[in-house]
């Protein structure tokens, strides 16, 4: 005996294995959060993506957008633990809700 999915379940398997990547490090406010906006629209409801970002607006901006939204910031940790400000490359990791 099969069981058949219903049509609009997900299942582990159809979600991606590795992170949806963004690299934003070269775009300025606003751009860089319509960027990680149309990347949401693609991501299905549980998908984990990351995105590389520099400075200071979407450092602040980006994380707390997220969180108004509704999705969860996973990790947000400097590409060079040596060099944790805010102009330097972040990777910020999220699950989208």
């Amino acid at each position: 005996m099969t069981c058949k999915s219903r049509p609009n379940e997900i299942s582990a398997r159809d979600l991606p294995v590795d992170p949806v990547d963004l690299d934003i490090t070269a775009l300025s406010c606003p751009m860089t959060f319509v960027r990680v906006r149309l990347l949401l629209d693609r991501l299905a409801s549980g998908a984990v993506a990351s995105v590389r970002l520099r400075g200071a607006e979407p450092h602040t901006n980006i994380p707390r957008q997220l969180g108004r939204l509704g999705h969860a910031v996973l990790s947000f940790v400097p590409e060079d633990p040596a060099r944790p400000t805010p102009d330097a490359v972040w990777r910020l990791s999220f699950r989208k809700g």
